[in-house]
């Protein structure tokens, strides 16, 4: 039986006087995974974001997240949806380990506090007062507070941003544990290695769009292809590797003893090549494969030039 998606958004439009944040956007979010949304700066990500967690009102457009609508049906949301702002959300006199214990006294079947404040690395400013908290402590605060009501669903605002790489990691295996244990997690993010290690989907928007999603496997591969080099002796006869190589491919030399081989990369081409070059008495001096990242389709797709 079809499972209904975590998250629905057709033709969602947010204005803000003359200026449209979104414009028509289509998102789907698919439940037990994480969805990355990717944007630039103004792309519309954080409205849509925050109109899915019942913070703004559509202009036009439908909404539904877990079924329902996030502002007819926020009291029965509530208990079933956790949020990490960006920024804000905790009392600024409140001490870290009082804000957490009180968010888990809200919820009927909460994780162990106490773990959550080691696995996070708060115990040292448990009893410090939220204001007096370093960035990267109230990021961190923050994410345990969205995560300690046992979530079906969690939405994730820059969960890494300011942090050490060894609270970091510890983040990127909460969410992985999160998602192992089936909760859908929906996260912003600038980091592109980030989203290529947790996110099962990747969603891009800009211009208040969405403009491509899929698996980081699949934008990766789509459009661009795969490029095989290795260094050799100058001069190859590269008829004669070509005739060995599938017919999408080509090869070239741009620079004496440099070679390029652009096709479809895989286990088979590499072997193909290495024993070409055995049968041809080459030694390669190094084969590297270089493939299309995360950070390349992002670029392309939504330009290069700094946004405001």
């Amino acid at each position: 039986m079809h499972e209904e998606p975590a998250v629905e958004v057709h033709g969602l439009v947010k204005r803000y006087g003359t200026k449209t944040a979104v414009n028509g956007l289509d998102l789907t979010v698919a439940r037990g995974g994480v969805t990355a949304v990717l944007g630039p700066n103004g792309a519309g990500k954080t409205t849509t974001i925050e109109t899915c967690e019942g913070y703004r009102r559509p202009d036009a457009g439908t909404v539904r997240v877990l079924g329902l609508d996030p502002l007819a049906d926020a009291a029965g949301l509530r208990p079933r949806v956790g949020v990490m702002l960006q920024s804000g959300g905790v009392y600024a006199g409140a001490r870290a380990e009082e804000m957490l214990r009180h968010t888990a006294s809200l919820h009927a079947h909460p994780l162990d506090v106490g773990m959550l404040i080691e696995r996070l690395g708060l115990g040292e400013c448990g009893r410090t007062a939220y204001r007096r908290l370093s960035g990267g402590q109230q990021q961190r605060l923050s994410l345990a507070m969205a995560v300690v009501g046992r979530p079906e669903l969690v939405f994730l605002d820059e969960p890494t941003a300011g942090l050490d790489p060894q609270a970091r990691r510890a983040t990127w295996d909460l969410v992985r544990e999160l998602r192992a244990d089936g909760v859908t997690v929906v996260l912003t993010t600038h980091y592109m290695d980030e989203a290529e290690q947790l996110a099962d989907d990747v969603a891009i928007i800009d211009g208040g769009k969405v403009i491509a999603q899929g698996s980081p496997e699949r934008l990766c591969k789509g459009g661009a292809e795969n490029t095989l080099r290795f260094s050799g002796r100058p001069g190859l006869d590269l008829a004669s590797l070509l005739k060995a190589l599938p017919a999408d491919s080509a090869a070239a030399e741009p620079a004496p003893g440099s070679y390029r081989v652009n096709g479809t990369v895989d286990p088979q081409l590499l072997a193909t090549v290495t024993t070409w070059c055995a049968q041809h008495g080459v030694m390669p001096d190094r084969i590297t494969v270089e493939r299309h990242t995360l950070e390349d389709v992002f670029l392309e797709l939504t330009g290069r030039e700094l946004r405001a």
